[in-house]
């Protein structure tokens, strides 16, 4: 269906047409989300009312914008000092009074996802990632430290999802003795609609057993109207906060930042930030990341989705564009509000296909709030050092957080000074590994991975206690074959295939 529609508008090409037909498309999903709204219950009709009504106004502009929505040609290079290496924010050093600059700071997380790509039910933030403690537990120790060292207030603001605020709710309680305010505020809740009719496959509000297909949460976009409407964004403002630090809560490098924080709250010119953007230089494993360039003389970030896509290919080269967004952002509170009231924070929308379990294809819209930095003034990238992305997507990633790579102090991860390159290495682990349960079952003992350059693993495999990886290891144990590495094994630039043949690589 989209694509006869899509078709039959360039072909009538007369823009009478294509009015009639999004304006049909618009009358139908408003009679649907009518109904939708209809078997709301009176305890739940005005949150359910504003999460549609936002829906409505994403649809509207989901059939206004047509195709990628950046023109190749006025993308341009940022401009020098719009985006600043660090160490030049480093080299400024701290103000004596540290703690009046903190105490203008909020740290938000962004806690929206599960852990199902890692075969875990329930939110992503409560996987145990270091010495049984989660991502969560971590952040909520980093925080503590801060306010401990500094005699601060820093409170840790959650955006959960329907998907993870009854568990992670459960969760909070046993902080309640920490150094830690601790606030929490949801996501909206949007339908999903079927990608042929463009109609909701929603018939009520109910959002459980058969129904959790329906629903979604519309990407981290959704931050700036969730939090405005939730009434924390002004409860915050009137305590006298001014910033807030957003981040995934699974980037485990994303930590408050001193020099970062002092550079906004006494910029250089007087003249202050309302959104700074941590980069970090892409590798050949970001090339898919989103970019800072400069259009229509104003700092904007492209994402690859955006790409028209003859130009694909010139995205992701590294030579061109050198950075990509770590989604580590500074944004003034006052300017959130002072945007979300005029309505004035623009994003694109990101259209996300899926299919579902019975093998319905549908579409959700969703937005980055990295995609907002256009509306704030006095935008600036900030270009961090790597430790400062450090995400946790996967069980490869887990497994270069668990191991002696990093040593943890007060809730944060640093490399360790053991290990000669400041680069992690490379690891792939195979599906046998994907989920979880099946990745901790396979390590007896995490490996000594100091001198480990790239290690790639596939099949039924397992790791004794006290194995040690150097250089390039490569253990491939073919369908229907079982490789056990022996406890105490050193493998040191070595292919282990078959049966467990050794071989020197």
């Amino acid at each position: 269906f989209i694509q006869d529609f899509s078709k039959a508008m360039s072909q009538a090409g007369s823009s009478q047409f294509q009015e009639v037909i999004r304006q049909e498309l618009e009358y139908s999903m408003k009679v649907e989300l009518d109904k939708i709204l209809a078997t709301a219950h009176s305890n739940e009709l005005e949150h359910t009312k504003k999460d549609l009504e936002g829906f409505k106004k994403l649809f509207h502009r989901f059939l206004q914008e047509k195709g990628p929505s950046v023109d190749w040609g006025k993308i341009q290079r940022p401009p020098e000092d719009s985006i600043q290496p660090y160490e030049k924010i480093k080299a400024r050093g701290l103000p004596d009074n540290i703690a009046s600059v903190l105490n203008k700071l909020v740290v938000v997380k962004l806690n929206g996802g599960l852990g199902t790509s890692m075969g875990c039910k329930g939110p992503k933030s409560l996987i145990g990632v270091r010495n049984e403690n989660t991502f969560l537990d971590l952040t909520v120790q980093q925080i503590e430290h801060l306010n401990k060292s500094y005699n601060t207030d820093v409170p840790l603001v959650l955006m959960n999802s329907f998907n993870t605020d009854d568990d992670t709710k459960k969760i909070l309680q046993k902080y309640s003795h920490s150094r830690v305010k601790i606030y929490t505020f949801n996501q909206s809740r949007y339908p999903r609609i079927n990608k042929e009719t463009l109609l909701p496959i929603a018939k009520d509000v109910s959002y459980s057993g058969e129904n959790t297909e329906c629903w979604y949460p519309p990407g981290h976009g959704d931050i700036y109207a969730s939090f405005y409407n939730s009434g924390l964004l002004d409860n915050l403002i009137a305590e006298g906060k001014e910033y807030i630090f957003v981040s995934n809560i699974d980037n485990l490098g994303a930590t408050v930042d001193l020099y970062i924080l002092n550079h906004l709250m006494n910029p250089p010119n007087g003249k202050r930030c309302e959104f700074v953007m941590e980069v970090t230089n892409k590798t050949r494993a970001d090339v898919k990341g989103g970019t800072l360039t400069q259009y229509e003389n104003k700092l904007r970030l492209v994402e690859i989705a955006q790409v028209p896509k003859a130009h694909v290919d010139e995205f992701k080269s590294v030579s061109k564009f050198k950075i990509f967004n770590t989604n580590n952002l500074w944004i003034a509170l006052s300017a959130i509000k002072r945007l979300q009231e005029k309505n004035a924070i623009d994003m694109e929308i990101i259209v996300n296909p899926k299919t579902l379990d019975g093998g319905l294809n549908v579409i959700q819209l969703e937005t980055a709030v990295g995609a907002a930095i256009k509306s704030f003034e006095n935008s600036l990238g900030i270009n961090v050092p790597r430790s400062r992305f450090l995400p946790v997507k996967t069980t490869s990633d887990l497994l270069l957080v668990m191991s002696n790579l990093y040593s943890l102090n007060a809730g944060s991860l640093t490399m360790s000074e053991k290990r000669e390159f400041p680069t992690v290495p490379l690891v792939k682990l195979g599906s046998s590994f994907t989920k979880v349960q099946d990745y901790l079952r396979r390590f007896e003992s995490i490996p000594d991975m100091l001198e480990l350059d790239h290690l790639t693993v596939s099949g039924d495999v397992t790791f004794g206690k006290n194995v040690s990886l150097k250089g390039t290891v490569i253990i491939i144990a073919n369908h229907g074959d079982r490789i056990d590495i022996p406890a105490g094994a050193l493998l040191e630039n070595k292919i282990v295939s078959g049966n467990l043949r050794i071989l020197d690589h």
